[in-house]
C-alpha cells in the first residue's frame, strides 16, 4: 500500500500480538520471546487482534513512549501508529500509553505483567546478563492487572497500600503492605513466578513478609537486613480525591480546523455534533480522545493526530492521562458514554432484489435453494434432566403440575429450576422471570426466593434474573416447548389490573388470540400472545389465530420450511385435535383481516439473526461515594465444568 511501511504490510490476519520498536527512522519486528519487554529508551507499536464471535477481526493499536524515548521517536511512533491503521482499512482504535501510565486493556495483554527495562532495545543483550547480579526493588498494584514499577530500592519507597518484590542473587521478598488486596498480593506471587523463571532459570527461594506481622519470622529478618534493620513504615498518606476532581472537570470539544482547534459548547453532547467531513478533540480529564470522520481526507487525519499530541503538550500532560484515536463506525463504549444520545447500530436490512438474482443464479446450476441450512445450537447442557416451576404469589410460592409448567402468563414472575446429573455430579439451574406486565412486588419477591432455594440444594447451582423477551437460549432449552400467555394468576397482579379497569385482561380461551410461533430447533419451540391486530405480523414469522371456535395457521413469506414443522407442532400443542386453516402469506380471507381488526401495514423485511455478543465481565464499586464500573480484559471460561456459567455471563 502506497505510504504504508513495509513491515505492516500483511499483519492482523491471525488473533495475537505483533509489536515492533523504533530504532532511528526503521520499525523493528520483536521476535515473539521478548514480548513484554520493554526499554525506557525506545517506543513501540502494538497490535493487538482478536477474533469476535460474529467472525471478524477486531484490531486495537496502542504505542507506548517509554520515559527515556527521544522527542523524534514519539512522533514517529504516532506517525507509524496511523500507517498501521490505514493498513488495517482504518478500522483500528489507537491508544498513547506512557510509561507508568499504561490502560489496563494495554496491561492484560501480557501476562503477568511488563516490567520496563532501563536503557535502548539496542542493549538488550548485554544487559540480559547483569539482570540477575544486581538487587532491585519493584512496587505492584492492580487487582485485574499487575502494574509493576521499578523504585528505587531503599526503605523510604515501602507504604501500606501495595505489595513490593525484592529481587536480589539468591532470593526473591514479597512485601505486602497491611492495606493491600487479596488481588493485589496473587498478582504480586505471578511476577514473583516469572521472575524466578526467567531470571533465576527456578533456581532461587522466594520469602513472604506481612507488613506488621515480623516476630519470630526468618525472612522477615533477612528482608530488613537488606535496608539496615527494622523501622516502622509510615502511616499512608490519603490520596486527594481524584475521582471526584474528575467528576467536576468539565468536558471540552474543539473541531479541527485547519491546525486550529475551534472551541464547540460541550455542556450537552450529543452524536449528531459530530460531522462525518471533520475530526474532532474531546478533551474528558482522565482521557482525551481525537473523533476522525469518515469522510475526512488521508492527509487531514494526519494533520489532526499532529494537532492532538501538540495539544496534549500544551496542556502539560504528556506523561499522565491516556489519548484515544476512534474512527467513526468505530468508536469504543468509553466514547459514546460521553454523549447524552448516542444511536444503537442498526442491523442492515437485506437487499430483497439482489437476493433473489442470487437465488436465481443458484437454481439455474441445480441448486436447492429453498432454505439456508440453519446452524446448530451448541448442546450446552444435559437434555435428560428435570424440571420444575413456580408461580410467585404473596411472597410465597406455588409449584405447577406438570401440564402447566409449561405455560407462563406475562403478568406473573416465576421460578425456574432445572436439575440434571453429569459425570455423577449433580447441577441445579434457577431461572428468576419475569413477565413483561409483572408487578414490582412479585419481581422483587422472585428474586429473593430464587436465591434461598438455590442455597438449600446440593450440589453447584446457577442462578440468573431474565425478563420477557430478552432470554438467553439457555432458557428456553430447559423447556422442550414454552407458551407464553397474556394476563397474569397471582394476587398481586389482579388488584393492579382492577385498579387500572373493572375487567380482568388476559388470554380467553373461547375468546380471540394471536400466537407468534419460533423455534430454536424442531424440538425447542415456544409460542407467544401478541396484540390482536394486523401490525404484530412479521414476514420472517408464523402464527396461529384464534377466533373462537375457527382457528388459522399462517406462514410469512420469509419463513423456512423448519419452521412450518414447528408451527405444526405448537398448533397440536396449544390446540390437541383442533383443525386449522393453512395460509400463506398473501391469500388471506377476509374474515382473517377482521378478526385482527382490520389490515394495517406490517414488517416485510427479513429478520436477520443478530450475531451472539462476546461476554464482557464487570466489576462494581464505590469509590468516593461513587459508583464506578469497570471491565475485567482478557476473560476466559472453562469449557467443561463451568459451561453453565460462561453461558448465563455471555447473555
Amino acid at each position: 500500500m502506497k505510504g504504508v511501511d513495509d513491515a505492516f504490510l500483511g499483519v492482523g490476519d491471525k488473533p495475537g500480538l505483533d509489536i515492533w520498536c523504533i530504532m532511528g527512522t526503521n520499525v523493528v519486528p520483536i521476535a515473539k520471546n521478548l514480548h513484554g519487554k520493554f526499554y525506557t529508551g525506545n517506543c513501540y507499536i502494538v497490535l493487538s487482534t482478536s477474533e469476535l464471535k460474529r467472525g471478524s477481526r477486531q484490531h486495537n493499536v496502542h504505542y507506548w513512549v517509554g520515559e527515556e524515548a527521544k522527542e523524534e521517536h514519539c512522533v514517529m511512533a504516532s506517525d507509524k501508529a496511523f500507517e498501521l491503521d490505514a493498513a488495517l482499512g482504518s478500522q483500528a482504535v489507537q491508544y498513547r500509553e506512557m510509561q507508568g501510565e499504561e490502560s489496563d486493556k494495554f496491561l492484560s495483554y501480557f501476562r503477568p505483567c511488563i516490567i520496563p527495562v532501563q536503557g535502548s532495545f539496542s542493549s538488550h543483550w548485554r544487559r540480559s546478563a547483569e539482570e540477575c547480579d544486581q538487587t532491585t526493588m519493584f512496587r505492584c498494584e492492580g487487582e485485574h492487572v499487575a502494574r509493576v514499577t521499578e523504585v528505587p530500592f531503599s526503605r523510604t519507597s515501602l507504604d501500606h497500600k501495595a505489595a513490593f518484590i525484592v529481587d536480589t542473587p539468591l532470593k526473591i521478598f514479597l512485601f505486602s503492605g497491611c492495606n493491600s488486596s487479596v488481588q493485589t498480593r496473587a498478582k504480586a506471587l505471578d511476577v514473583i513466578k516469572y521472575l524466578r523463571e526467567n531470571r533465576h532459570s527456578g533456581r532461587c527461594e522466594i520469602g513472604t513478609i506481612e507488613d506488621g506481622k515480623l516476630v519470630g519470622d526468618s525472612d522477615a529478618g533477612e528482608f530488613w537486613n537488606l535496608f539496615g534493620g527494622y523501622a516502622p513504615i509510615p502511616r499512608d498518606v490519603p490520596d486527594a480525591a481524584n475521582g471526584e476532581l474528575m467528576t467536576t472537570t468539565s468536558k471540552k470539544l474543539f473541531w479541527i480546523n485547519k491546525r486550529k482547534l475551534v472551541p464547540m459548547d460541550a455542556h450537552l453532547l450529543d452524536r449528531e455534533m459530530l460531522k462525518s467531513d471533520r475530526s474532532y478533540i474531546l478533551d474528558c480529564g482522565t482521557e482525551i480522545y481525537l473523533w476522525l470522520g469518515m469522510a475526512t481526507l488521508v492527509s487531514e487525519r494526519k494533520i489532526s493526530v499532529t494537532v492532538l499530541e501538540d495539544y496534549v503538550r500544551s496542556q502539560g500532560r504528556s506523561s499522565i492521562g491516556q489519548t484515544v484515536i476512534t474512527t467513526e463506525g468505530h468508536e469504543i463504549a468509553d466514547f459514546k458514554l460521553q454523549f447524552q444520545h448516542w444511536p444503537k447500530n442498526v442491523v442492515q436490512k437485506l437487499y430483497e432484489a439482489g437476493r433473489e438474482k442470487v437465488a436465481a443464479i443458484f437454481k439455474h446450476q441445480g441448486y436447492d435453494v429453498a432454505e439456508i441450512p440453519e446452524d446448530k445450537p451448541q448442546q450446552s447442557i444435559s437434555s435428560n434432566g428435570s424440571l420444575k416451576v413456580w408461580l410467585v404469589d404473596r411472597g410465597s410460592v406455588t409449584l405447577l403440575c406438570t401440564e402447566e409448567q409449561e405455560e407462563l402468563y406475562n403478568g406473573d414472575c416465576y421460578i425456574v429450576q432445572y436439575s440434571y446429573v453429569e459425570d455423577g455430579k449433580d447441577y441445579n439451574l434457577f431461572f428468576s422471570w419475569s413477565g413483561q406486565n409483572s408487578v414490582q412486588e412479585d419481581r422483587l419477591a422472585s428474586v429473593s426466593l430464587m436465591s434461598s432455594m438455590s442455597d438449600s440444594v446440593k450440589g453447584p447451582a446457577v442462578v440468573g434474573q431474565v425478563s420477557e423477551a430478552r432470554e438467553p437460549e439457555l432458557f428456553f432449552l430447559v423447556f422442550k416447548s414454552l407458551i407464553i400467555f397474556k394476563g397474569g394468576r397471582s394476587a398481586a397482579y389482579k388488584n393492579s389490573v382492577l385498579q387500572k379497569s373493572n375487567r380482568t385482561e388476559g388470554y380467553q380461551k373461547d375468546g380471540a388470540a394471536l400466537f407468534r410461533v419460533q423455534g430454536l430447533r424442531h424440538d425447542c419451540a415456544r409460542a407467544v400472545q401478541v396484540d390482536l391486530i394486523a401490525s404484530s405480523l412479521n414476514s420472517s414469522h408464523c402464527y396461529i389465530l384464534q377466533d373462537g371456535p375457527s382457528f388459522f395457521t399462517w406462514t410469512g413469506s420469509l419463513s423456512s420450511p423448519t419452521e412450518h414443522v414447528i408451527l405444526d407442532r405448537m398448533m397440536n400443542k396449544l390446540f390437541p385435535l383442533k383443525q386449522s386453516f393453512l395460509l400463506k402469506e398473501g391469500s388471506e380471507p377476509d374474515h382473517f383481516w377482521k378478526t385482527l381488526e382490520g389490515r394495517s401495514e406490517y414488517s416485510k423485511d427479513k429478520c436477520v439473526k443478530s450475531w451472539p455478543a462476546d461476554p464482557r465481565l464487570y466489576t462494581c464499586t464505590f469509590q468516593q461515594c461513587l459508583f464506578k464500573v469497570s471491565a475485567i480484559l482478557q476473560i476466559t471460561f472453562s469449557a467443561t465444568r463451568n459451561h453453565e456459567y460462561s453461558q448465563l455471563v455471555a447473555c
